[in-house]
């Protein structure tokens, strides 16, 4: 586990996924609005980047498909 931590690759594969996770979310967060002027930023805000966090750690404990196994650790 602790030489994915130390591979570019896998740090690069995560930021992708939080970034997309983020996007996601704060669009799914958007969308609950009627209105633009209903959308509660504050909401929308801490959601994306709880999200982004929880996407981060899962990366971390689970790994990552698009990463492949043999590559890590070789950096």
């Amino acid at each position: 586990m602790l030489n994915k931590l130390k591979n570019s690759t896998f740090w690069k594969a995560t930021a992708i996924r939080a970034i997309k996770t983020i996007c996601q979310t704060a669009i799914a967060t958007i969308g609950t609005a009627t209105l633009m002027s209903e959308v509660n930023w504050l909401v929308v805000l801490s959601a994306s980047l709880l999200a982004g966090i929880l996407s981060v750690l899962t990366s971390i404990v689970t790994g990552l498909p698009e990463v492949d196994n043999e590559t890590v650790g070789t950096e």
